[in-house]
């Protein structure tokens, strides 16, 4: 399991709702953007929502609560501190998979992953996929806003990443998906070692070495609209060396 040494631990133990859909949504100083996205997402009645905060110091865990006490279907986790994304997911997904929840979703909060592809990556689920990927590399993807650097480095991460661990998906970066719960009940969580941008890599990874099946569905991903990427020369040097711990069954 993914944890800081140290670290502080979780705060509060958050109520879900009982629908099929949960939605994880980790979050790090993200309210002005939170109080818009969720209703996008229950506009759906079958989505639930699981807001994981890493104890934002600008409100965003307060505002999720507010809504969680009116509305059954937001739940929040607060975390008293940063921990990180890969162990974000993780909590949401241990939380989501008790409350009886049969597909769960992974979804950045900051408007990048829009809201209404969320039916297209269930479906595709639905129609047999274990995992649906939303994929800005497939036909029908791609991405706007972004820079060169921004391209060269999403595009050759995946490239890297692909060629060391022989993954055939194009996107395996993204984290815009959708689980079958079957998927992360199978993987054992708990050996999960990335925690940044490596976390995406290494799910795809174990997935497919699980003998699920993945089915890449095309999206098209803007730059944040407000707020700052959490993007860092750590996170990248984390994927860079992970990929290789992956391939030679170090982690």
């Amino acid at each position: 399991m993914i944890e800081t040494p140290g670290a502080p631990q979780a705060v509060t133990q958050p109520r879900l709702s009982v629908t099929d859909c949960t939605v994880v949504v980790p979050t790090y100083n993200e309210a002005e953007n939170i109080g818009q996205l969720l209703p996008h997402i229950l506009a759906n009645p079958r989505f639930s929502v699981l807001v994981v905060d890493d104890g934002s110091p600008d409100g965003t865990g307060d505002l999720v609560d507010a809504m969680a006490a009116t509305e059954p279907r937001v739940a929040l986790h607060r975390r008293s501190a940063k921990l990180g994304l890969g162990s974000a997911y993780i909590a949401g997904f241990r939380k989501a998979l008790a409350a009886g929840a049969q597909f769960i979703f992974e979804m950045d909060a900051d408007f990048s992953h829009d809201p209404r592809y969320l039916s297209d990556l269930l479906r595709a689920v639905e129609a047999g996929a274990d995992l649906a990927l939303g994929s800005r590399y497939v036909p029908g993807g791609g991405t706007t806003d972004w820079g060169l650097m921004r391209q060269f480095i999403s595009r050759g991460g995946n490239l890297y990443a692909g060629i060391i661990l022989g993954l055939p998906v194009a996107d395996a970066t993204g984290g815009f998906r959708c689980y079958r719960r079957q998927v992360l009940e199978t993987i054992d969580l708990a050996r999960v070692r990335s925690n940044g941008y490596a976390f995406q890599i290494e799910l795809v990874y174990r997935t497919l070495r699980a003998g699920f099946t993945l089915k890449e569905v095309p999206i098209i991903f803007p730059d944040r609209r407000v707020g700052q990427s959490k993007m860092s020369r750590r996170i990248v040097a984390e994927a860079l060396i992970n990929v290789w711990k992956l391939r030679l069954g170090l982690i």
